[in-house]
């Protein structure tokens, strides 16, 4: 009975052993949510306004919590906007202002100084839409300093809201403006006027042809002409019988 009571000790001592030295499982990392990394920071209504309406930031948060290249986002302040010429963006339609927001986004992680290697121009996830370029020029400075350029709005990144893998999110004091979107419009071609018509001379006009009651007219005219032609002989032969009779 002793040796039993024992055992059981002994099991029940190894038991506890074993479930101290197992290790605890890893947490489980939240998902990335690039809207509350944003309303988090402050100053960036504007963008998550746009962000919420195009439907971009659930695009965003879908495809980097399932990629292994991870996304990088420039996200201009609230003052950056105000910047702006008055109704340039409600100047967009709904596929422009979609282009615009995902010129904003980099389909693969940039940390800091990762961009030194970065080769121009850089693609974005607008990159491709309707055939046209929608990309950007990187320059690195140096140690934390970068360059954005798009052609018509060059800014500096700014502090980083998110470093860390799959999602880097900096600030930029000014909207990144695509050429493709603000760059200057191809002038309208004219339609072509019609050939100025010629004017025709009298030389030029054709001779007119008598219609049948004018010919008819003519006609009857001369036939009149004759008539008193022959009346008027007939009086004079008249006459001069009546002169030789006496």
């Amino acid at each position: 009975m002793a040796t039993l009571r024992l055992t059981l000790l002994l099991l029940a001592i190894l038991a506890a052993t074993c479930a101290a030295q197992k290790p605890a499982p890893a947490p489980t990392p939240s998902p990335v949510n690039l809207t509350g990394i944003l309303s988090k920071a402050g100053q960036f209504n504007t963008f998550i306004r746009l962000l919420t309406t195009t439907q971009v930031a659930d695009q965003v948060n879908s495809q980097v919590n399932h990629s292994s290249e991870g996304m990088t986002v420039f996200a201009p302040t609230d003052n950056a906007f105000q910047n702006l010429k008055p109704g340039a963006i409600n100047s967009l339609t709904t596929q422009e202002q979609v282009q615009l927001v995902l010129y904003h986004v980099l389909p693969k992680y940039f940390s800091i100084d990762s961009f030194e290697t970065a080769s121009n121009p850089v693609r974005t996830q607008a990159t491709g839409n309707d055939g046209k370029a929608f990309d950007l020029t990187v320059t690195y400075l140096g140690v934390n300093r970068v360059n954005v350029s798009t052609g018509l709005v060059t800014t500096q990144v700014n502090s980083a809201l998110s470093d860390k893998f799959p999602l880097a999110v900096y600030q930029v004091d000014k909207v990144l403006l695509p050429n493709e979107l603000f760059g200057p419009k191809p002038p309208k071609s004219s339609p072509s006027s019609p050939p100025p018509e010629q004017t025709k001379t009298d030389g030029d006009k054709p001779a007119k042809t008598p219609t049948l009651a004018a010919a008819d007219k003519a006609k009857s005219g001369a036939y009149g002409v004759r008539s008193m032609g022959l009346g008027f002989v007939a009086t004079v032969v008249g006459l001069v019988s009546v002169v030789i009779s006496f």
